[in-house]
């Protein structure tokens, strides 16, 4: 009876191992919630309290879902994931005084896909902020149906809504997001490939430079409004440097609304330009446009010289 006993215990013992062990291993979806605890296992019934807590049990190419209003803490991604704020009931906020409120750094040989997908998101700078996206390394970003705000520095390295600073080929991809009360809102550039942002539907307000494209950046900015900055809208600021920017009202910015940069490429398409500082400027040779820019009550006009955009 004895060993019988014995047996049943030692199966026992061996059942609840196995158990613990299969509840630590990486979700593909965990859970976080403004009442959780980094201590759970971040599943829906018992989530964790915070991003940073929640990626470590979350497996490559899985989910973080919010389930209910709350914080969660400036967080640091090294491999493929989806942070999703949710609609409804979620409400994913990160306060980042001090900090990066997401710093993306995926360089694992293993991870194919480096992609990183960012929505419904409300990451605060709190006028202290040292970035609000540093994407460091990574293949494709999504940045969805977030503001991105408060976030101070020199507008190179520090103080950008989102910054791309890299060393490899990145293609960053924001909709329906708004970009404001940073130095810059939205900087691109690499030491090798491309630093290629497109952006869409997007309010770029309230900063110093509106979008800034450096060295080997690429940035694309269709159907957006880019108004309110103390500088300048748009700007290239590297030779290597290219812009597009399409069907967007560049309204109100102090300095130059489109502002070229010495051998830089500026593709300004169907845009209205409104009560700025100046319209176009810089070095207009380095401007093209479509002949359909709209201007008015401008500082100063400008006048591109860059020459028609080639349509095929």
């Amino acid at each position: 009876m004895s060993k019988h006993r014995l047996i049943v215990k030692v199966l026992a013992l061996a059942v609840f191992t196995f158990a613990l062990a299969l509840g630590v291993q990486a979700q593909s979806r965990t859970w976080v919630s403004g009442v959780g605890d980094d201590l759970n296992p971040c599943s829906r019934t018992a989530p964790c309290k915070t991003f940073a807590g929640a990626i470590s049990k979350t497996a490559k190419d899985g989910e973080i879902s919010v389930l209910d209003p709350g914080g969660f803490g400036a967080v640091t991604i090294t491999k493929s994931i989806y942070i999703n704020g949710t609609h409804g009931a979620g409400y994913g906020s990160i306060l980042n005084p001090g900090s990066s409120g997401v710093i993306i750094n995926i360089t694992d040989a293993a991870d194919v896909r480096k992609a990183v997908r960012l929505r419904s998101l409300d990451i605060n700078g709190v006028s202290s902020g040292t970035n609000g996206v540093n994407i460091i390394a990574a293949n494709n970003v999504w940045i969805e149906d977030s503001v991105i705000d408060g976030n101070t520095g020199n507008g190179s390295t520090t103080g950008m809504g989102i910054r791309m600073a890299l060393t490899n080929t990145c293609n960053l991809f924001v909709s329906d997001t708004v970009i404001h009360k940073n130095i810059t809102g939205i900087r691109a550039t690499t030491t090798v490939g491309f630093a290629v942002a497109n952006l869409r539907n997007c309010n770029i307000e309230g900063n110093t430079t509106g979008v800034e494209a450096s060295t080997n950046g690429f940035i694309t900015v269709t159907g957006s409004r880019i108004a309110a900055n103390s500088g300048d809208g748009v700007k290239t600021s590297a030779a290597s440097a290219q812009i597009n920017v399409k069907d967007c009202i560049l309204a109100n910015n102090v300095g130059i609304a489109i502002n070229a940069t010495a051998s830089s490429t500026i593709r300004a398409m169907s845009n209205v330009l409104l009560n700025n500082g100046q319209g176009f400027g810089g070095t207009t040779a380095a401007i093209q446009t479509d002949g359909q820019n709209r201007s008015g009550g401008n500082g100063g006009v400008g006048t591109p010289g860059g020459g028609l955009v080639t349509i095929n």
